[in-house]
């Protein structure tokens, strides 16, 4: 295939989303994962006539009819079974979160009482029925859907399956994901490099990257070996869903990922794109598998990922993957090569508009850039001159 474009390649990708099926977990380990059913009402919300402020409750009747003096009978807390007001002339008091006394239908909050000898009176003649009176079933009814099914779980989903005692919920299963760094230039990370060789860092990287969306994943270094290539990548392409690889799909001499998949039987589906960074791209499939094999270079590895694998994993689990960020360019900016350009930039927020200023790198090899910076900005191809002012679209990693 001929080098695809930013929007090509993402709908090649995105037609390659997978249904990895579901799974129960306990709630308080729901956070991040997508819901996959949906959260219904066990009962209304909420389930009595709820006392919204402390003070008495009395019936709105005989406050109409002129009477201010309150005779209190009992007091009815929270959690306390409900009260019935004996003497429609009377009051009770009752507490916030309480059911309201049978009987009253109104509740007078205390800053706006005197009470002296169990007598309220009240201060003011603005009430009106229902006043400080949650009313049963106001914000949902039985059988509502509280959460429909394919929304990111959040702490507030966790408080409402707690309200409806849920605690155990389906969520999309996440895939099982290798990530992979070849290369005889790379060490571990706790072992000092020779002069000629540097820390394995990309793949931890990922690795974070992949965290963030809760998945769990695997690392493993490949030497520059076409053999040993062979052999393990054909045995994680047995033992994982995804397959994430960072380097070796360029032009070297050692660049041998993208022969050695096609000799595993590995579909490429596309291998470079008209962007940088990350110009070298590839993506494959084999049957159920997925491979996404990015340039080793960090910049490229990270912007490519968020691209890329996160639209893919999105549209695999059933939530929304289109990018809704957007920022606004803060000074002119020149490109001239005809690629679609992954602009790091610097993130100011100003009355409520978002501002991106250009982060100065030394190009894509530049990881500690990536420290300087607070997201991408997406400039489109065809174009060398953006000018400040102009509006792009932002992919955000802080």
């Amino acid at each position: 295939m001929n080098l695809s474009t930013v929007s090509e390649a993402l709908k090649i990708i995105l037609n390659t989303s997978e249904n990895f099926g579901t799974e129960e977990v306990n709630f308080l380990d729901s956070v991040g994962r997508v819901l996959k059913e949906d959260i219904i009402a066990d009962r209304d919300f909420p389930p009595f006539n709820r006392v919204s402020m402390d003070g008495i409750a009395i019936a709105f009747e005989a406050f109409s009819k002129g009477q201010r003096v309150f005779k209190i009978e009992g007091v009815q807390a929270a959690g306390s079974k409900q009260l019935t007001l004996q003497n429609s002339t009377n009051c009770v008091e009752a507490m916030t979160g309480a059911m309201l006394p049978m009987n009253t239908d109104v509740v007078i909050q205390y800053e706006l009482l005197t009470i002296e000898n169990k007598v309220a009176t009240v201060n003011t003649d603005e009430i009106k029925k229902n006043k400080n009176v949650h009313l049963k079933g106001l914000d949902r009814k039985k059988g509502d859907v509280l959460i429909p099914k394919n929304t990111k779980i959040s702490s507030a989903e966790v408080g409402v399956f707690a309200t409806v005692g849920k605690t155990i919920v389906t969520v999309a299963k996440q895939p099982k994901v290798m990530i992979i760094s070849t290369g005889n230039e790379l060490v571990d990370v706790s072992e000092n490099p020779a002069e000629h060789q540097i820390r394995r860092s990309n793949v931890f990287t990922l690795v974070s990257l992949l965290d963030k969306l809760k998945i769990k994943t695997e690392t493993a270094h490949i030497p520059d070996d076409k053999n040993l290539l062979l052999s393990k990548i054909e045995r994680f392409l047995n033992e994982y869903d995804v397959l994430l690889f960072s380097g070796a799909v360029s032009k070297g001499k050692f660049d041998y990922i993208p022969d050695v998949l096609d000799k595993l039987g590995v579909q490429k589906l596309f291998h470079r794109v008209q962007q940088r960074p990350g110009k070298p791209f590839w993506f494959g499939k084999k049957g159920f598998k997925t491979v996404f094999a990015f340039p080793g270079n960090p910049v490229s590895t990270f912007v490519s990922c968020l691209k890329y694998f996160y639209s893919w994993y999105y549209k695999s689990v059933g939530l929304n993957f289109e990018n809704q960020n957007e920022a606004i360019l803060n000074e002119d900016f020149y490109f001239k090569p005809n690629l679609t350009y992954f602009l790091q930039v610097k993130i100011t927020q100003i009355n409520g508009n978002i501002y991106a200023t250009p982060v100065k790198g030394r190009g894509s090899a530049d990881l500690v850039n990536l420290v300087d910076a607070d997201a991408f900005l997406e400039l489109p191809d065809n174009r060398s001159n953006f000018i400040k002012g102009e509006v792009f679209p932002l992919i955000m990693y802080r």
